[in-house]
């Protein structure tokens, strides 16, 4: 349970400290980026380097890197198919959550292996 309550109040104050960032920041659709992905991010790494040491830390942030380059991937395949294919919104998605898969596991292979 102590972990839990750990969890709750390291992410509720990265969170909030992302979302005053984002806040001071124009346009204000920053305020929703910046209090999202990196504040829940950077409250798993610390408790993982807390928890589990460094190394798998490391391995955490590796995968999370991999993720988040496949997702500016996969946000730019998608585009391409909806506005040169014009494909319907699921269909693009669905094809190209392949391209996701492909890219993640691709980069994590190439990172050393760790899945």
């Amino acid at each position: 349970m102590t972990e839990y309550v750990i969890r709750f109040l390291a992410g509720g104050a990265v969170v909030s400290a992302f979302a005053m960032l984002g806040d001071l920041l124009r346009p204000k659709s920053f305020a929703g980026l910046f209090a999202a992905a990196p504040s829940v991010a950077l409250a798993t790494l610390g408790i993982a380097v807390y928890q589990h040491g460094a190394h798998y830390a490391t391995l955490q942030t590796q995968a999370m890197i991999a993720g988040a380059i496949a997702l500016a991937v996969y946000s730019v395949v998608v585009c391409q198919i909806l506005a040169r294919a014009r494909l319907r919104a699921l269909p693009a998605t669905l094809l190209s959550l392949v391209v996701w898969l492909i890219v993640a596991f691709g980069l994590l292979m190439l990172a050393g292996g760790q899945t």
